[in-house]
């Protein structure tokens, strides 16, 4: 989930002057014209009742008034220019509202644009107002995640980058604080689809901290699978004009398999190099990040002789919508109230924690905090209704137990063969616990809180 949000951000922070920043996901399947339609209890997938009409009355936290529920949305929009968070949101609020909000109250969805800087700015301005931060994420929410700890604000975010596993936090998709989310992925690659990669596995990665963090973590776990990591390279933030060089070193390391942490425009210039100077690579793990049809446009001819996969994250994969209830039903959704927005994979992270927000909050007696908050920990067997692999959210610190891979091809994005053991997913996965010190978000301790205090 780090590497889905940072690469291109946090890229192109550090090239401020010159960097475009992450580039659009486009669609990865054409919504269908069928269900999803408004009904009076706002059923999603195998979740029922997600919303509804009701008497709710009673004033009982900021944010919540007898009609209305202040929820805040964190994105870097102004800055990527991507506004995949706020399409979620409206669309999740649009159909939820049109049922009768929950319990009657209708859930008002504000931005706080982060614009990559101004995080923590932002956050003081949540702590005034919201009563929940929802289906959101900044690429640099480290900055406020103590500023949010002092207000007593929990979250249930999209994405989260330096503040996995803090208090006051739910993620829809596991937060498997302090495991590896890709042993599964890395021992698929290394000792199955391509065994004989493992002696020569090199990484590439954008010349930054972060990214440098996510490297040296993916480093320590490829080491676990079995692999020798022979080749390591950092590259300008600002891009590369000739990616010639950078391909020549690949070739001369003899590397099988590489990782590479950027933005996937430059990833892509990379394959046309190696391309051209006529070296293969077993395979190529161009992250989370390139999964839509933007890094398949800008690769071109080169996915017909690199081999490129994605891990993501356990979600079902849009290009079978077709093939999945759930996955169909949020594609109708998002053609009917925002009928020229990009779906993309962090789109459909946010609509699963919209989802989990309602349920939790719809089954408090009285609205408050703590109550949506504990109830949202009580999930032991969560798929957002059946648009992601099972997660027990009663476990923060659990292990990711199923993964799903995709593979670029010049006909699009298709699962790879994986050999999945449930449905989509495989969840045999290698559980593989850091041992390095990567650090750690802070705490409601260390702002002076405890879980007691929260109301």
């Amino acid at each position: 989930m780090r590497r889905l949000l940072i690469p291109a951000l946090v890229l192109a922070l550090a090239a401020a002057a010159g960097c475009s920043g992450r580039t659009k996901s486009a669609d990865t399947t054409s919504p269908s014209t069928t269900g999803a339609a408004d009904t009076a209890t706002a059923d999603f997938g195998t979740l029922k009742s997600v919303c509804g009409k009701g008497t709710a009355k009673t004033v009982t936290s900021q944010g919540v008034t007898s009609s209305d529920i202040k929820v805040g949305v964190f994105s870097d929009v102004g800055f990527t220019k991507n506004p995949e968070f706020e399409n979620a949101a409206k669309v999740f609020t649009s159909w939820c509202n049109a049922a009768g909000g929950i319990n009657g109250r209708k859930i008002t969805p504000v931005t706080h644009d982060s614009a990559l800087m101004q995080v923590n700015q932002k956050m003081i301005e949540a702590c005034r107002t919201d009563f929940f931060e929802v289906g959101g994420g900044a690429a640099l929410d480290g900055l406020g995640v103590k500023t949010r700890l002092k207000c007593l604000l929990p979250e249930f975010p999209a994405q989260v980058t330096s503040e996995i596993g803090a208090d006051l936090q739910v993620m829809a998709q596991g937060a498997s604080s302090g495991y590896s989310p890709y042993a599964g992925y890395f021992s698929w690659l290394l000792k199955e689809a391509y065994p004989s990669s493992a002696s020569g596995v090199g990484i590439i990665t954008g010349d930054v901290p972060v990214t440098k963090v996510l490297a040296a973590q993916d480093k320590e776990v490829l080491t676990a699978m079995g692999g020798k990591v022979t080749y390591s390279d950092l590259y300008p933030a600002q891009g590369v004009s000739d990616w010639t060089p950078y391909a020549q070193s690949i070739k001369t390391k003899k590397v099988k398999g590489l990782v590479f942490l950027g933005d996937f425009t430059q990833l892509a210039k990379l394959e046309q190099a190696l391309t051209n100077i006529d070296y293969k690579l077993d395979w190529i793990d161009a992250n989370s990040n390139a999964y839509g049809p933007a890094f398949l446009k800008l690769a071109g001819p080169a996915l017909g002789t690199q081999t490129n996969f994605a891990s993501i994250n356990g979600a079902y994969p849009l290009e079978k919508a077709d093939d999945n209830p759930a996955t169909k039903e949020m594609v109708a959704l998002f053609k009917k109230y925002v009928p020229d927005a990009q779906i993309t994979l962090p789109a459909m992270q946010a609509f699963s924690t919209w989802l989990l927000f309602a349920t939790s909050a719809r089954d408090c007696a009285e609205l408050t905090r703590s109550c949506v908050l504990a109830n949202a920990k009580k999930q032991t067997d969560w798929t957002g209704g059946g648009l992601q692999a099972s997660i027990n959210l009663s476990s923060p610190d659990e292990p990711l137990k199923c993964f799903n891979v995709e593979k670029a091809t010049t006909n699009g994005w298709v699962p790879a063969d994986f050999k999945p053991t449930d449905g989509a997913y495989r969840c045999n996965a290698p559980v593989y616990k850091f041992k390095g010190n990567y650090g750690k978000p802070p705490t409601l301790a260390d702002v002076g809180k405890s879980l007691s205090d929260l109301k």
